[in-house]
């Protein structure tokens, strides 16, 4: 009599697919590690018992090594740089992503030696399952850090001259050459722009939209008037470029609160917008809804961001290998343009 066949044991990933929850909740619950929630617990405990899983010894010594955090760290001096609306647009995305994997999230500054420091040691000791790096600079000290490193990491935004295996961006390039061409099918023939830091790819890479768009259209673009993405820098930029070239028309900003600075600066100058100058910004944040007048300005999915680079990142600490992934943006068109 023929004996039957071994049975398959069930794998990790049916016990979560079982129990409602994810591979690394499941890994977690069933090695008494922190952060997963009585609720959670009990069902993987219930499809243990009803799968008949039998945990792998080497696995769990491997899952054993898990913090249960997940880090998102920002290459900024300022800690207030989390209250921008951007940041804390971000920090929703993440936050709701990694809640879905009982991640919790970490947030680090890391452009003083001191902060770099911190972040150096969390990359060598492995304080948080993976990190999630943001608003890197040219030459930025992380960029060899996280590469480096053998912990996942996953880049939002692509940093300047490099190309990392895991990353999740939007088409900055695509967003500020449709802005530049709505400003120049509303009759606009002097147009510039008002930059963000050239030394990140973000800022490049609006500033190459907007100039291929004027190319295309057979104008001449105007030298980069740079700032830092804040408001206070806007209105500076746009004060500069009055000074220097008067007739200026249409103005591409960089980011909403760069256009909202811009707007400032031409109300007291008794410039009227659009009439005068039309102007368009980058991001579509409140900002651009209570702007006076309302301002026209790209769409880019920021809570999407923040939530994507959690999915990756969560991919990664569950052994996959995500593709990078660019978001789509739109014009939205309001007031000032």
């Amino acid at each position: 009599m023929a004996e039957d066949p071994p049975r398959r044991q069930p794998t990790l990933d049916e016990v979560a697919e079982r129990a409602g929850v994810s591979r690394s909740v499941a890994s977690r619950a069933l090695n008494n590690a922190p952060h997963v929630s009585r609720a959670k617990r009990e069902a993987v405990e219930r499809a243990v018992r009803q799968l008949g899983y039998v945990p792998n010894p080497t696995a769990r010594a491997l899952a054993t090594q898990q913090t249960g955090a997940a880090a998102l760290v920002v290459s900024g001096e300022d800690p207030s740089i989390f209250a921008d609306p951007f940041f804390a647009q971000v920090i929703v995305g993440a936050t709701a992503a990694l809640e879905d994997a009982d991640l919790h999230l970490m947030l680090c500054l890391a452009a003083s030696d001191r902060g770099r420091k911190r972040v150096a040691e969390l990359l060598r000791s492995r304080g948080a399952d993976g990190v999630m790096l943001m608003a890197l600079r040219e030459d930025d000290p992380l960029l060899p850090l996280a590469e480096e490193t053998r912990m996942p990491v996953v880049f939002g935004g692509r940093p300047v001259g490099a190309t990392p295996r895991w990353y999740v961006d939007v088409d900055n390039a695509g967003g500020a050459r449709e802005a530049t061409e709505h400003l120049v099918a509303r009759g606009r023939t002097r147009v510039a722009a008002l930059c963000g830091r050239l030394d990140t790819e973000a800022g490049r890479a609006r500033y190459r939209g907007y100039r291929d768009a004027l190319l295309a259209a057979g104008l001449d673009p105007f030298p980069p008037q740079e700032g830092d993405f804040t408001e206070p820098s806007g209105a500076a930029a746009m004060a500069a470029l009055l000074a220097n070239h008067p007739d200026v028309d249409g103005v591409f900003a960089a980011n909403d609160n760069m256009a909202a600075g811009a707007l400032r600066t031409l109300r007291k100058a008794g410039r009227l917008v659009p009439d005068d100058v039309a102007v368009v910004g980058f991001d579509d944040l409140a900002v651009a809804q209570i702007a006076d007048p309302p301002l026209t300005t790209v769409h880019q999915p920021i809570q999407a961001l923040g939530r994507e680079m959690a999915r990756m990142l969560v991919s990664l600490v569950n052994g996959q290998d995500p593709t990078p992934l660019i978001l789509p943006t739109r014009l939205v068109v309001r007031s000032s343009a």
